[in-house]
């Protein structure tokens, strides 16, 4: 029953200034399990003035899946990927279930500023608005993906082929003895973190600049590639 979800679980039902109304975030959460976690995190940072793309990983049980989706369809404003990932940690699924729904995103009649990428056991400390006078006060058009140059201790997740394992009930990323070609235009590749915020221009960049899709697909076999992407197609030139 959606209005009784909307009426016991406080959702914010319209833009608590004219700043939030005129700036549009747009979130990725990506979340397997904890149903009430994940409600606890959206009715946190739910705005309707937002888009919300909600990736359910493909291996979560059934009725979880269902939970989701009745959630889902009370609001115009969140949606689940078109595209759903049978998520292993540390592998390339992961990354790939971020893609999914930033090309959602890109089709959306919503048209938000940037997009942050959320897991289901994340939970803010900050407001939409602290969000996004932050996000105005020092990084506007410019993206949020804090990184170094790949140190020493890192090089094996790219220099070796890395396989996904995933069959009853088990899953998990293995190195193979495939020594990996080097990183494609010669790319210097930098390391942090897989979460980000990013511009909308920069999303449309990267699902269709040449290089970022190169990129991508030499990353296919690497160890948590989500920690490398992002950071260092931040970093080309330009």
């Amino acid at each position: 029953n959606c209005s009784m979800v909307l009426k016991t679980l406080h959702f914010i039902t319209r833009p608590l200034s004219d700043e939030e109304g005129n700036f549009s975030l747009a979130y990725i959460i990506t979340i397997h399990k904890e149903l009430e976690m994940f409600i606890k995190l959206l009715r946190a940072i739910y705005m309707p003035q937002n888009i919300y793309c909600i990736h359910v990983d493909e291996k979560s049980p059934k009725d979880y899946k269902a939970a989701v989706q009745n959630i889902v369809n009370c609001f115009e404003n969140i949606f689940i990927s078109s595209k759903r990932e049978h998520v292993v940690y540390a592998g390339f699924s992961r990354l790939q279930a971020d893609i999914n729904c930033m090309r959602d995103l890109v089709h959306s009649k919503i048209q938000w500023n940037y997009v942050i990428n959320l897991c289901g056991q994340d939970y803010p400390i900050k407001t939409n608005k602290d969000i996004i006078q932050y996000i105005k006060s020092k990084w506007n058009g410019k993206n949020m993906t804090p990184g170094v140059v790949q140190p020493l201790h890192m090089k094996h997740r790219t220099q070796v082929s890395y396989r996904e394992y995933a069959r009853s009930g088990t899953s998990y990323v293995y190195p193979t003895k495939n020594i990996k070609a080097k990183p494609p235009y010669n790319l210097t590749i930098y390391f942090g973190s897989a979460y980000y915020i990013l511009t909308k221009a920069f999303v449309e960049f990267t699902l269709t600049d040449a290089r970022a899709k190169d990129l991508l697909e030499w990353s296919r076999d690497t160890y948590s590639p989500d920690e490398h992407y992002w950071v260092t197609l931040n970093r080309l030139n330009g």
